[in-house]
């Protein structure tokens, strides 16, 4: 990798929230503008205490790795080393080879890092996103893993009447077609269609939008109690199945986005999905795929 020499701070800032978690981007390079793509501008968030302070630099980057021990291999898009007593994210496409697009240097307790960006597969006279998708969702999958949270395939649902209820599924269980149905409710709420942060706060499991929508691009920065679980699949009929503790837990982990690579991380994500499988309604939910299942839901008792 080119020389990563680090500049005075900042000039430009941004920050981002998402679960209540805040990540501040800066440059302090004129030829280095920094803005947030139209996905994540309803994420935007005060510029003050971000969780974790990021700085955006112009860099030649080279292969990854250099040296450093490789924890975890997305077999396309990123890669992860520790070197330094850092970990270092490479952004990788198959049009570039394995010269990384972008890269991260993060803390060991991410609080602060750089991010370097390859200049010459950027168009410097616009406005640049540092964090693009998949790395801000990386970045945040690991603060969410320090004791935060977790994120799950989901789609979440606000009802009028403010209650909370999450859809889980893998792809193909039909998360889109739920969403599509409860958009055209007034007062609904759609949370993300397809990926939803679970936190434990104030005695209760909460979840919140995120900005990683799906097929349909819902996508909100609320939150809402979590006041039932759906593990959707289709069906001939609409029926509910209860879940219990284990059996739930276990289903919510495998549709997931687990930090593999920190056995702390791992630990803290299997305990807090028993925590919820214990704490909320858990139901397998199957599905004929018509408008009709809204009412079903609303029939169910709390």
């Amino acid at each position: 990798m080119g020389n990563l020499e680090m500049v005075e701070p900042t000039s430009e800032l941004v920050c981002i929230g998402i679960a209540d978690i805040r990540i501040g981007i800066s440059s302090s390079d004129p030829n280095l503008r920094i803005g947030l793509d139209e996905d994540m501008r309803a994420f935007s968030a005060p510029l003050d205490s971000p969780d974790l302070s990021l700085e955006t630099y112009w860099r030649t980057l080279e292969d990854a790795g250099c040296g450093g021990q490789k924890l975890f291999d997305s077999g396309g898009t990123w890669q992860l080393y520790f070197k330094d007593n850092a970990y270092w994210f490479y952004c990788t496409a198959p049009a570039f080879g394995t010269i990384p697009y972008k890269a991260a240097r993060i803390a060991h307790d991410f609080s602060n890092g750089q991010v370097f960006l390859n200049r010459p597969f950027f168009r410097i006279e616009q406005a640049v996103y540092p964090l693009q998708y998949p790395l801000d969702e990386l970045l945040l999958l690991n603060l969410l893993s320090r004791g935060r949270g977790v994120e799950v395939h989901a789609c979440g649902i606000v009802d009028s009447t403010g209650d909370g209820y999450l859809f889980v599924g893998h792809s193909g269980s039909g998360k889109t077609t739920m969403a599509r149905f409860w958009e055209k409710e007034p007062g609904v709420t759609i949370l993300s269609d397809d990926r939803v942060i679970l936190k434990h706060e104030q005695g209760q499991i909460w979840m919140y939008g995120t900005p990683w929508h799906g097929e349909a691009e819902l996508a909100s920065a609320s939150r809402a109690p979590l006041k039932h679980i759906f593990f959707i699949c289709h069906g001939q009929r609409n029926s509910l199945k209860p879940k219990t503790g284990a059996e739930a837990a276990a289903l919510l982990f495998s549709s997931s986005f687990p930090v593999f690579y920190c056995p702390e991380a791992l630990e803290f994500t299997i305990e807090f999905y028993g925590k919820v499988a214990n704490q909320v309604p858990c139901s397998e939910l199957s599905v004929v795929p018509n408008p009709e299942i809204i009412d079903f839901i609303r029939r169910q008792p709390s």
